[in-house]
């Protein structure tokens, strides 16, 4: 066991947990976080997604001893009910949510994709989320919900 000192949706928090344990089951079980979901648990449907130092990360193959005092931001770190982002707001706007299951994959991929590329193509889009599995098929919707935050915020 070790001590970590992480920096999640901008609290410090200090966690004594095995360093090989996956960042997933720490902001789950250590933090009560519910944004990140276990998928797979191998790193590919993307359900487990949350951003590390600006990047999309798989948290369910990333060992908490390798985060070490960089930002992670989980879906519950960009807004609240009361004050969503704005990525958040148009998935409400075009009501993309189905199970909400990827939704932490599809959200934080896009917003972190967006922020790098914020004139990206619809193709370039797909691709960038390309690697989220959606299980209902909302994969519509969400789309138009992310070109909805593309236009809104390079207006």
């Amino acid at each position: 066991m070790a001590t970590f000192t992480l920096r999640v949706n901008g609290r410090s928090h200090q966690v004594d947990v095995d360093p090989a344990t996956p960042l997933l089951f720490v902001l789950s079980d250590e933090l009560d976080l519910r944004g990140p979901k276990f998928g797979c648990g191998l790193g590919q449907c993307g359900a487990c997604t949350v951003v590390v130092n600006g990047q999309a990360t798989r948290s369910c193959v990333t060992p908490v001893s390798s985060v070490g005092q960089n930002e992670i931001t989980t879906l519950e770190g960009l807004g609240t009910a009361d004050a969503p982002h704005a990525i958040q707001q148009a998935f409400i706007a075009e009501q993309a949510a189905q199970c909400g299951f990827c939704l932490s994959g599809v959200i934080l991929t896009a917003k972190t994709f967006l922020d790098r590329n914020p004139r990206a193509t619809d193709e370039q889009i797909q691709q960038a989320l390309s690697g989220v599995l959606c299980r209902c098929f909302g994969n519509g919707r969400m789309l138009k919900a992310i070109r909805r935050y593309a236009s809104e915020r390079t207006v």
